[in-house]
């Protein structure tokens, strides 16, 4: 993987970082943004992204990060074959972190592959996006991009 941890974590402190934040984790937790990028960039995690191809072309997305899709298309219609696909990709014992747009789909995405026997995933609170504000606008509050961590665009 080339991603590194995030400019603001010095070196020396990595092993730290990453050190508290699995030990504050149950299979069920939410991790926040800037802990999903210190265990995704240290290595500690497999960052799956959970949004629409659409989304992740034209919105932007994670660079290294998996994708497998939990709904499709303009209606975000259930993909009936998530946990295949995910399984398809990622081992079940493996630690897993799931990212949508607000954190709402990747909940759902991680409790079917709970479910399903995934041991380690947890859900990426806040999503890519954040949650929309008074003005129906995301990004402005919260949000992986929001708080300024690595992301591409198509």
């Amino acid at each position: 993987m080339s991603a590194v941890l995030h400019d603001s974590i010095p070196p020396a402190a990595q092993d730290a970082v990453r050190t508290s934040v699995l030990a504050a984790l149950s299979p069920a937790d939410g991790v926040s943004p800037q802990q999903a990028w210190a265990l995704f960039s240290s290595g500690a995690a497999v960052l799956v992204d959970v949004r629409t191809a659409e989304e992740r072309s034209f919105v932007g997305y994670v660079p290294d990060s998996l994708h497998v899709a939990w709904a499709t298309g303009t209606s975000l219609t259930r993909n009936p074959r998530f946990v295949r696909e995910l399984e398809a990709k990622v081992a079940k014992d493996k630690k897993i972190l799931l990212l949508c747009r607000s954190g709402k789909r990747s909940a759902l995405a991680a409790e079917a592959a709970r479910k399903a026997g995934f041991t380690d995933i947890h859900n990426v609170l806040e999503g890519f996006e954040g949650e929309i504000n008074e003005q129906h606008h995301r990004g402005t509050a919260d949000g992986w991009r929001f708080h300024g961590l690595p992301w591409i665009q198509s």
